[in-house]
């Protein structure tokens, strides 16, 4: 008997094991291919087992090896990156359950924050109907119209007219009141401020008042003016004749309301009834003394009030849309010869 038949030393490569590598190597080589020779549990992508040999000789083991995308992979590669993928599994674990966490957290103890925290809605305006948008329009022209005619007419017309249409009147203050929402300070509130600072024992006749805003604002005595009465404390009349008593009135305001060709007949209705020392307040848009944009002189104005019985007291020409003159009454009209009153340029809108 020799030493390898009594089981001494390393064992000679037998046929049976050779066949048993011919064997794995082949199904080995069918599931790299995907084909149907594959052995059961062996798939692309799959670990196939492989008979490597010790070096050294003896017993023989097992070794796995991954079949990648058809290929035989690189067990090293392969194994990192199933260390990568694994690590991406653990990070994503991590981040939503923090998220989950969080969102219970803000459930359960933080809702009221959460729910403060979130923005309102921004309602969004409903679009004018084509019936909304034609009747703006066409009040917005009407207002145009009117506008015009009350700066090129007499004031009597003007009185005939609003007189016949209080509609008229109407609708253009309420254009009027519409135009004034974009101007940045209104001129009656500068006569408002101007009167407070005087006391209320000065009596006021406001020509040409409109919605009588000055009188409901003040504590004084104040006889509203207008072509049309908006209400029971407005006397309705012509600028140029009201009923006042001839040296009654403290104060006389035009705000804005210096309109018609023949505005010096109003201008000479303020000088009768106010008092001697009474002052004359006027406020009107600045373009219309503008002598570089075809409005008047502001110096031949205020010489032609010099002329029927006016001190100037102050001019402020510091408003981006208006200016305001305050004068003093200091007698009667000087000279024989008739006033030269310049021509007021006419406050017209642009049409659209």
């Amino acid at each position: 008997m020799n030493l390898e038949e009594a089981g001494i030393g390393e064992p000679k490569k037998t046929k049976k094991s050779k066949k048993a590598r011919m064997k794995l190597k082949a199904a080995a080589a069918a599931a790299g291919g995907g084909g149907a020779g594959a052995g059961p549990g062996v798939a692309i992508g799959g670990v196939v087992p492989v008979v490597m040999k010790r070096k050294g000789g003896g017993a023989v083991e097992s070794k796995k090896m991954s079949v990648m995308s058809g290929a035989k992979g690189n067990d090293d590669g392969d194994l990192g990156a199933k260390k990568k993928r694994n690590r991406k599994k653990r990070k994503k674990g991590v981040r939503d359950a923090g998220v989950e966490e969080v969102a219970e957290e803000g459930n359960n103890s933080h809702e009221s924050d959460v729910v403060a925290a979130t923005p309102p809605k921004r309602e969004i305006a409903k679009p004018l109907s084509f019936l909304d948008k034609m009747r703006a329009r066409l009040s917005g022209g009407q207002f145009r119209m009117l506008n015009e005619q009350l700066y090129t007419c007499k004031g009597e017309d003007a009185f005939e007219l609003f007189q016949k249409d209080e509609g008229a009147f109407k609708l253009y203050h309420a254009g009027y009141q519409e135009q004034m929402t974009h101007w940045p300070r209104l001129p009656v509130d500068v006569v408002i401020d101007w009167l407070k600072a005087r006391g209320p024992n000065m009596v006021v006749a406001d020509f040409g008042c409109g919605d009588a805003r000055l009188s409901k604002s003040v504590k004084n005595k104040v006889y509203s003016l207008d072509l049309v009465a908006c209400d029971d404390t407005v006397i309705a009349c012509n600028m140029a004749n009201t009923p006042l008593e001839k040296g009654s009135i403290d104060v006389a305001v035009f705000c804005l309301s210096l309109m018609g060709v023949d505005y010096p007949r109003f201008l000479k209705e303020a000088h009768r009834v106010l008092k001697l020392g009474g002052f004359l307040l006027i406020a009107e848009v600045k373009s219309r003394f503008d002598p570089a944009n075809d409005g008047a002189s502001p110096t031949q104005f205020v010489d032609a009030l010099k002329r029927l019985g006016f001190a100037l007291v102050s001019q402020d020409e510091k408003n981006k849309m208006f200016c305001m003159f305050t004068f003093k009454k200091q007698g009667e009209k000087t000279g024989k010869k008739p006033i030269q009153w310049p021509d007021l340029k006419p406050c017209i809108y642009k049409k659209r």
